[in-house]
């Protein structure tokens, strides 16, 4: 401050001094972590607005898996988070994004250690948790390493588990055993837990038969309040539904259900078990996603007509073959859910047919159908006879998102030709459909 200039009296601080605190904590919330700590260094009001519970709530952290000193501290300040407003917290979300070597999962590891055990004594207030994407698998994860993981966690999750109402593992890529191991800390002491929200997604390694083993349907039937469940469907068997339908009945919703290709998903499962929970759980919706599962006499032998199925996911990843036809799923599997439809998705290479005829069949077929998207090899006007039947009343689509594939590098007349549809509908897609069509060149 210069020599002879006066202190600013609070009077003359304008409205900041005056600021209600419900709308300096919005101001706050806005703000980063170095920012709200500079600010908190203002005055005493705006110190003791840093402290609230409001701010500290929710929580992502994510760790880089990459040696960086742009990413250096990421692992000191998440502990000092913790240890500082740990208390606070009431969802909180990790990721360790695609680890690079051992020594970075070690440090990981110890952070885990210190961040799990600092939050397992300062609070009780934890109703989310999600640690997504470890991939424990992989060979960075050293057996020492990933079993010093997985014995923090274990013991946080038996200490914060009747706290828990979601819990989501995502891509912890584990053997059955470790796996449930972690799922029954959750019900430790009491045998029953309370979440209502459990992603697995991914949750064991590749290539195990999960739905044969007794520790997983005896663990699962601790789960006695689900109403959200993500799992892959090698997790999937008779004895699985059977539990559900006995221990969830009144609470399930909804079941998202992977079936990727390396995953084992020749297991016979009878429709009077899907009949049975669908019976039971009045309410339950179940969404199918299918990577590389692409064959008719694969999906066939999963998508039993029991099944309430609300949404399906079809994805090839842009894996191609001559022998395989999508046709006959389009035209005698799906149509069998039309009547409860909402949601369909597809991303295949089907250069080798043309299915724009039996994809515009199934849409009008589906009558709840809102939520159209493909990527694939279509005419353009398919866009325009789904937007005439639009407008004609004949489906009620809200979104409406294609990739049109074509065998050349330039996409100028169907650029040209998509633009020409706009303007004829564009009264209709300004209507309120989220509208996204785009040709592009797959060579």
């Amino acid at each position: 401050m210069d020599e002879g200039s006066e202190l600013v009296q609070p009077q003359d601080q304008g409205f900041w001094a005056t600021l209600p605190d419900v709308c300096l904590r919005r101001i706050f919330w806005w703000l980063g972590d170095s920012d709200r700590s500079r600010a908190a260094l203002v005055c005493r009001k705006w110190n003791q607005a840093m402290y609230s519970a409001d701010l500290w709530r929710y929580r992502a952290i994510t760790f880089s898996g990459r040696p960086s000193r742009l990413h250096a501290s990421e692992f000191e300040s998440a502990l000092w988070y913790i240890k500082k407003f740990g208390r606070y917290l009431e969802c909180l979300e990790i990721k360790f994004l695609n680890p690079y070597n051992a020594v970075l999962t070690k440090k990981f590891q110890v952070t885990m250690r210190g961040l799990l055990s600092c939050l397992g004594r300062s609070n009780n207030r934890l109703k989310s948790l999600s640690i997504q994407h470890l991939e424990l698998d992989r060979l960075v994860w050293r057996s020492s390493i990933r079993n010093s993981l997985i014995k923090s966690l274990s013991f946080f999750l038996k200490k914060m588990g009747k706290y828990l109402e979601c819990l989501s593992l995502k891509g912890a890529r584990l053997t059955v055993e470790q796996g449930c191991q972690l799922l029954n800390s959750v019900s430790y002491l009491r045998n029953v837990s309370t979440a209502s929200d459990l992603n697995i997604e991914d949750f064991f390694s590749h290539h195990l038969t999960v739905y044969s083993s007794p520790q997983f349907n005896k663990t699962m039937t601790t789960f006695c309040n689900l109403a959200f469940l993500t799992l892959n469907y090698n997790c999937v068997s008779d004895e699985l539904l059977e539990n559900l339908a006995e221990n969830t009945a009144s609470t399930l919703r909804t079941m998202n259900i992977k079936c990727h290709v390396h995953d084992p998903h020749s297991q016979v499962i009878w429709g009077m078990s899907w009949a049975k929970l669908a019976r039971q759980a009045s309410n339950l919706k179940v969404n199918f996603f299918f990577e590389r599962v692409m064959k008719y006499e694969r999906l066939v032998r999963i998508l039993l007509q029991e099944i309430p199925l609300r949404s399906i996911s079809l994805k090839s990843c842009y894996f191609t073959d001559p022998d395989w036809s999508m046709r006959p799923t389009l035209t005698d599997l799906l149509p069998t859910f039309r009547h409860t439809l909402q949601k369909l998705s597809f991303e295949f290479n089907n250069n080798h047919e043309s299915l724009d005829e039996e994809l515009y069949l199934l849409i009008l077929s589906c009558r709840k159908l809102f939520y159209f998207k493909i990527w694939a090899f279509l005419d353009v006007r398919f866009v325009e006879r789904i937007l005439r039947s639009q407008r004609e009343g004949q489906c009620a689509l809200r979104t409406l998102k294609v990739r049109i594939y074509t065998n050349r590098y330039e996409t100028n007349e169907e650029d040209r030709t998509l633009r020409e549809i706009h303007r004829k509908y564009r009264d209709l897609i300004d209507s309120g459909i989220n509208y996204f069509v785009i040709a592009y060149p797959m060579m």
